[in-house]
């Protein structure tokens, strides 16, 4: 079976809108941190499109019996985020996901078998911090169609070098950029969170 990496950018005007405000120089740092915050919610939304589990169920309505759609409680979702920009991805991520075990921690020692994992961090440069990440979670023989990456941005040798080490992942981010400076950084990008974030970096609420 053919396995290979599956980066997705949803065309929507919110998520470009966002991306836009991230990228300006001008931006303060407490839109700044919305911006994280809308894109982590619409990126979120549309990694769950096709894989939240969910079940069909009957129900009782006011003219008879019918038969809907629940979200399938029985498989635990755990959230992971990375600083700088991970918990601000993760506070829009969690008005979508409400019943998610947040791990602020780092990545549990134990993973149950049927876990669907989501892995937040601001931005994907040379790929290495989300490769060490994932390479935790392999330790556990978790299977990469078990979890979603959602990252604001990404840059393409970054992006090369998960697919090499980690095929048939999935990433959910709002642009990929070309290039990456010697630094490290992402061209155009959207700068430095821990900088432009101007503040502690906060946990969950």
């Amino acid at each position: 079976m053919s396995m290979k990496l599956r980066v997705v950018v949803p065309p929507h005007p919110l998520i470009a809108h966002w991306l836009t405000m991230l990228r300006d120089v001008t931006t303060p740092a407490p839109l700044y941190a919305k911006g994280l915050e809308e894109l982590g919610r619409w990126l979120t939304y549309e990694a769950l499109r096709d894989w939240l589990p969910h079940k069909k169920e009957g129900i009782m309505t006011q003219h008879g019996d019918s038969v809907g759609t629940v979200i399938e409680s029985s498989v635990p979702l755990i959230a992971i985020p990375e600083n700088p920009g991970g918990y601000e991805l993760w506070h829009g991520g969690r008005d979508v996901l409400p019943n998610a075990h947040l791990c602020i921690d780092g990545i549990p020692n134990s993973i149950e078998e049927n876990a669907g994992i989501i892995v937040y961090l601001d931005q994907i440069s040379d790929g290495m911090n989300l490769l060490e990440t994932l390479q935790v979670i392999n330790q556990q023989n978790v299977d990469p169609r078990r979890i979603r990456v959602i990252s604001a941005l990404s840059a393409k040798p970054g992006l090369q070098l998960i697919a090499e080490s980690v095929p048939d992942l999935n990433i959910y981010c709002a642009c990929i950029d070309s290039e990456i400076a010697d630094n490290g950084v992402i061209k155009p990008g959207i700068g430095n969170p821990s900088l432009r974030l101007n503040t502690k970096i906060k946990g969950p609420n």
